[in-house]
């Protein structure tokens, strides 16, 4: 499987993109959905309220961030279905964070390339 890609909603769509595939679980502020132009909207699979609540997108949380937020991952069963997305063919993990390094698109490109087991 090629490591997904992964961009912020506002960027614009481009062909390589593959599957665009939204993983906030907020929509995100300004975007309209034409404008979005999303293959699927997978708000399952972001973090929980709760952590995404405490992150609050600080990067001194992010180490614990990502720790938990795969902990999730592990025993989320959306997981699996983005899995079976990324697996298909190229996938873009869309979110709508400012931080580009810290943001749960990253982790989940990271989940689903398998780095997060070495």
């Amino acid at each position: 499987m090629t490591a997904p890609a992964v961009k912020r909603v506002y960027a614009p769509a481009s062909p390589g993109d593959g599957q665009r595939i939204l993983v906030d679980r907020l929509w995100p502020r300004g975007v309209s959905k034409a404008r979005a132009h999303l293959d699927a909207w997978m708000k399952d699979v972001a973090p929980s309220t709760e952590l995404r609540l405490w992150f609050d997108h600080r990067p001194e949380r992010w180490a614990e961030f990502r720790r938990r937020y795969l902990g999730e991952l592990a025993a989320n069963p959306a997981a699996g279905a983005l899995e079976q997305l990324a697996a298909a063919g190229p996938v873009t993990l869309l979110y709508a964070a400012r931080d580009e390094a810290h943001n749960e698109a990253v982790v989940l490109a990271e989940y689903l390339s398998g780095d997060h087991r070495s």
